[in-house]
């Protein structure tokens, strides 16, 4: 067993170690509206539920050099945000809203991707995804780094409305196999949703 003292080393080193041993990460893809109308998508893989009463999620957005980026400044000049569960259907389109565009360019438009309303915010979703939440910002948290430069803003978002496309609902269940997630691993690598395995939990 090798033991690590992550202040021994650098932070490229420490990044290396969780994205390679935090595996598979559910991937938030995330739209949100700039002051100006500009509609930004970004993927996001540090991504969880927060708790479901009521639902909340959350996504960690990495500063650069203590910048916020253009999701969590459009989240808290708007307040809402939609989050979009990827999938194998357009995961390829997905990775192109990756690309570093401008504040005033949007990702959508450079992706082909097909905007369309949500119902209780004014940030619109994405009509490829099986899987949407419109959320309201419910909190943001930053953290890391320094008082000047901080590393990264913990944004919560309480769910206000699900869309999730009827082949995959059943009786208030999602089907995964339909669903086909599209996972990240480390790199430029991704996984599929693989074998699967059920264990009762002890009573």
């Amino acid at each position: 067993m090798i033991s690590i003292d992550p202040s021994s080393q650098s932070e490229r080193e420490n990044y290396k170690l969780l994205i390679g041993s935090i595996i598979p990460r559910p991937i938030a893809f995330v739209t949100s509206l700039s002051s100006e109308g500009v509609l930004n998508a970004a993927p996001y893989s540090y991504f969880t539920i927060v708790t479901a009463n009521p639902p909340m999620v959350a996504i960690s957005v990495q500063r650069k050099q203590g910048v916020r980026k253009d999701t969590s400044r459009n989240a808290i000049d708007t307040g809402a945000f939609v989050v979009h569960i990827s999938d194998e259907s357009y995961i390829d389109q997905i990775n192109q809203t990756a690309a570093a565009l401008a504040p005033d360019e949007s990702e959508v438009a450079l992706a082909g991707l097909t905007p369309v309303a949500s119902d209780k915010i004014d940030v619109p979703g994405i009509a490829e995804a099986s899987i949407r939440m419109e959320c309201v910002l419910e909190q943001v948290i930053t953290l890391g780094g320094t008082d000047d430069a901080p590393a990264a803003d913990l944004i919560i978002g309480r769910v206000v409305q699900f869309h999730i496309a009827e082949s995959l609902y059943e009786n208030g269940h999602i089907d995964p196999n339909g669903l086909k997630p599209v996972s990240r691993l480390a790199g430029n690598s991704y996984a599929k949703l693989g074998e699967q395995f059920a264990m009762d939990r002890p009573v």
